[in-house]
């Protein structure tokens, strides 16, 4: 579609949303009357900062069923977040959300290189978490052949890459790099010996030098995909084959980017916090929801021909944002800096404490395999001094033996917060 053509679907989309969600969920209804708002002011697609925002914090407050739209007999399906930092967050779907969902990660897939017919190796965790079967069913529709894995046994999943000759890997990208290093371990390189060739990697944010780092040990293109459960599961966005920032699907969502402490609208090219309205779905429609993740977009059409806009990479999230002697840092910030460093592997984590009224931050790093212990001091001289020179935040740097730091078979734990909560 052109640029008009899209517009104008949105707006006819948004319209509909709004009164669905105006009438059938009572804290959309109350926020918009407490605004002043009401559906027929959405005239336009510049109408929709009018509406509130809404929040993850929101869907916890209305656990477990307070913000569909749909009683629960209607409903076809539900997942939820693990709930480790306090109630999980449960999202449901219809049976035409589900339609739609496999539809767009089908569509997602193609874009990133994906055909009818691929083996398809899906390594994220099956069950609530949205990754296992968002993939799952979006390849079954692109007609690939789907090889329900999930996370887990990670030498059991070299083998079966090797032996089903997968063109085509989805898990997260952390747990890329672990599959690459098991394999490593076991005398077998990806690269050669298996047949992938097109990467899906999710749910976490990763930086461009994990990007190449990935790519170079498991041969393969490495494609970012993007999604939330409270907005659908991944297939919100999906990067093509050029590999030049996310298309966001914009027929069934509406992508604003705004200041993350004003909530005021930002223009096109200036970074700030993604925020996403639904326009399709039925259980569970979200009026701008605040997806903490901070980025960029452009309108400027992609080498490959698509109209979709664009969302550059996502370089860190506000609720993950460190603030070290006054600097603000992301963990995906940190990460670009380390990952390629000689003589360590891509694994780290970061060690928040406090001292005083001081928060402290220590970046733990993970030798290569081979490396000496009396090399630890030089590699750890050097990684403090890079990080330095880049973020200017001085830190300290402690690097561990090959296998010390944990790995992860679903989304990447890379800060540990060892800080006191306030009463």
């Amino acid at each position: 579609m052109s640029r008009d053509e899209l517009a104008a679907l949105q707006l006819s989309r948004l319209r509909a949303t709004v009164a669905d969600a105006y009438e059938r969920v009572p804290l959309h209804r109350a926020r918009m009357d407490a605004a002043g708002v009401r559906p027929a002011d959405v005239r336009s697609l510049a109408d929709l900062h009018l509406l509130p925002f809404t929040a993850k914090a929101d869907l916890r407050e209305h656990y477990p069923f307070g913000m569909f739209a749909r009683p629960l007999g209607e409903l076809a399906r539900l997942h939820a977040s693990s709930g480790t930092t306090g109630k999980p967050t449960v999202v449901g779907y219809t049976g035409d959300d589900l339609d739609r969902w496999s539809w767009l990660m089908a569509r997602s897939l193609h874009a990133a290189g994906a055909r009818r017919g691929d083996v398809l190796h899906n390594a994220y965790g099956y069950g609530l978490f949205t990754g296992g079967l968002g993939a799952h069913y979006g390849a079954e529709r692109l007609g690939a052949v789907v090889v329900p894995v999930s996370g887990g046994s990670t030498a059991r999943q070299v083998s079966l890459l090797v032996d089903f000759r997968a063109r085509v890997l989805c898990s997260t990208p952390s747990y890329a790099l672990a599959i690459a290093e098991m394999a490593e371990q076991n005398g077998v390189d990806l690269a050669k010996d298996s047949a992938l060739e097109v990467g899906m990697f999710g749910a976490e944010p990763w930086s461009d030098a994990m990007r190449a780092e990935i790519e170079a040990r498991l041969g393969l293109r490495a494609i970012d995909v993007y999604g939330l459960s409270e907005i659908m599961g991944p297939g919100v966005a999906c990067e093509c084959e050029a590999q030049a920032g996310l298309h966001g699907w914009e027929d069934h969502f509406a992508f604003e980017v705004v200041d993350p402490e004003t909530g005021a609208p930002l223009p096109e090219g200036e970074a700030g916090e993604l925020v996403i309205t639904t326009l399709t779905k039925q259980a569970l429609p979200m009026l701008r929801y605040r997806t903490r993740d901070i980025t960029r977009v452009t309108t400027a059409r992609c080498d490959c021909g698509r109209t979709h806009l664009r969302i550059l990479r996502v370089t860190g999230r506000n609720d993950d944002m460190l603030i070290v002697r006054g600097v603000n840092v992301y963990p995906s910030q940190i990460e670009a800096v380390l990952v390629g460093l000689d003589g360590t592997a891509p694994h780290y984590q970061l060690v928040v404490d406090r001292q005083g009224r001081l928060d402290t931050l220590a970046v733990e790093i993970e030798a290569a395999p081979g490396v000496a212990n009396d090399a630890f001091p030089a590699i750890a001289g050097r990684a403090a001094q890079r990080l330095k020179s880049t973020l200017g935040v001085s830190c300290e740097v402690r690097v561990r033996s090959p296998g010390e730091i944990p790995r992860s078979e679903g989304k990447a734990v890379r800060v540990r917060d060892l800080r006191r909560k306030e009463a």
